[in-house]
């Protein structure tokens, strides 16, 4: 949705903050992400960040090396490439106006306020997974989410069919708007390393 273009600049500031605290220690520690350490979580971002900037351009889809997938990507640069990633997607998705309208992720054409939902998602999610597995704690605007928690159950079917998300966890009555989303996405909240 256009209105949700306000809040990626916050949750990107959140992520990059995560970010900027992960040491080359950091990188073996385990995420939530059940297959994901936080190298390979990086990599998964630096791989699918460069397609969710082209479907927010409305432009064609990165060429990809044959076999390159979501290995090898984080090199001894990562911060600086995550991080003028992140300001990219922020510049593009940061506008009403990549929200609107159809765009294609690689092959697929959908809406662009979807693809909008999954950079933040990515922001949001993402930015926790890393939060939890280098002991930290990242801060959600009641906005960003209410608005995770909407897209993760829109989408939540589809996106466990296809293993973005894990099985939807249960959360405790009383959750939170985003302890609620975070099981809507296959998360525990209460998830320790």
């Amino acid at each position: 949705m256009p209105e949700h273009a306000a809040l990626i600049a916050p949750a990107a500031a959140e992520f990059a903050a995560i970010l900027r605290g992960i040491g080359e220690t950091g990188l073996t520690a385990r995420t939530p992400c059940a297959e994901y350490d936080v190298r390979a979580l990086l990599n998964h971002l630096l791989y699918w960040g460069p397609w969710l900037e082209a479907a927010g351009r409305k432009a064609a889809p990165p060429e990809v090396p044959s076999g390159e997938a979501e290995a090898g990507l984080v090199g001894a640069d990562w911060p600086a490439v995550l991080e003028k990633q992140t300001a990219r997607l922020v510049d593009i998705f940061g506008k009403p106006e990549a929200w609107q309208g159809m765009t294609a992720l690689g092959t697929a054409k959908l809406p662009a306020a979807i693809v909008g939902d999954m950079v933040l998602g990515e922001f949001v999610f993402h930015g926790w997974d890393l939060a939890m597995a280098t002991g930290r704690s990242l801060a959600v605007t009641p906005e960003a989410a209410e608005a995770v928690h909407t897209s993760a159950a829109a989408m939540g079917e589809q996106a466990r069919s296809m293993k973005v998300y894990g099985e939807e966890v249960a959360v405790a009555e009383g959750a939170t708007t985003f302890e609620r989303a975070l099981g809507v996405s296959g998360r525990n909240p209460g998830w320790t390393p």
